[in-house]
């Protein structure tokens, strides 16, 4: 069985399509566990319209609402889907089939309602992708699907993280397994709205630093991704300290400069 999670805060505009994208799967031995994580509109109530189990609690975040989602899963894999995003009918089927311990998939972007092209540096692979995954975050939470007891190997997203929680698991994954790919868009993402916190914090890079620098001090990594992480790292603490210097915004500028000090004299 696969147990799928959705959290959700406020979406009663995208959360009945997420619902149907998942119950129009063609693979069907799954349940749902949706998280509210404190929704003040219509989103629960919409929630309610489907067959899905419902923990409801008070605003912690996207993190604590998928961790509280894993716990309560049933199933011997996990499948992460966020509110806005949408499942192709045969997502579930075709990775199912891999039985392996991550395989995600090909995606579609939409951004304001129309269908964007992927940058080269957003290509997906399969294999050891850990070095690919450095620069940024390459796995999409809605397009995985992986076995339960990776979280007890690798732990759990990152609550204390408000944003690159995602970047975070997928590198200490990728540091430990192999994952497969299907080359064929099997969600359909969609970005652009007000709400997406990836609008809401422009250096990303502090929170990505600060998961380098982990995985540097409790990976056993080999020679080349030892120096891929500190090639990654020596240019991410550059522009980010440049960029705190030139803001004027010093808040967190002792902590990235303390970590950069320990890799580079």
């Amino acid at each position: 069985m696969i147990s799928v999670i959705i959290p959700v805060f406020n979406r009663e505009e995208t959360i009945k399509r997420a619902l149907e994208s998942v119950f129009n799967q063609t693979y069907k031995d799954f349940e749902v566990i949706i998280i509210d994580d404190g929704s003040t509109d219509k989103t629960l109530s919409l929630a309610k319209e489907f067959p899905v189990e419902i923990i409801t609690q008070n605003n912690h975040g996207v993190s604590h609402a998928r961790n509280r989602g894993i716990e309560k899963a049933r199933g011997e894999y996990i499948a992460l889907l966020d509110s806005d995003d949408e499942w192709l009918p045969k997502k579930l089927e075709l990775q199912i089939a891999k039985q392996s311990i991550c395989c995600h998939t090909e995606e579609i972007w939409i951004r304001d309602g129309v269908r964007v092209n992927q940058m080269k540096k957003h290509k997906k692979g399969g294999g050891d992708q850990f070095i690919p995954s450095l620069g940024l975050c390459l796995i999409s939470p809605s397009s995985v699907l992986l076995k339960r007891e990776v979280f007890d190997e690798i732990g759990m997203f990152r609550e204390d993280y408000p944003v690159c929680e995602d970047y975070d698991l997928w590198l200490k994954l990728t540091s430990l397994y192999e994952i497969d790919f299907i080359d064929t868009p099997l969600i359909k993402k969609y970005g652009g709205h007000e709400d997406q916190l990836s609008r809401k914090f422009f250096a990303m890079d502090y929170w990505r630093i600060k998961s380098i620098d982990w995985i540097l001090q409790n990976r056993k990594l080999s020679s080349q991704q030892r120096e891929a992480c500190l090639k990654v790292l020596a240019k991410k603490t550059r522009v980010l300290l440049n960029g705190y210097q030139k803001h004027q915004n010093m808040d967190n500028f002792s902590e990235i400069q303390s970590i950069r000090s320990t890799y580079f004299s």
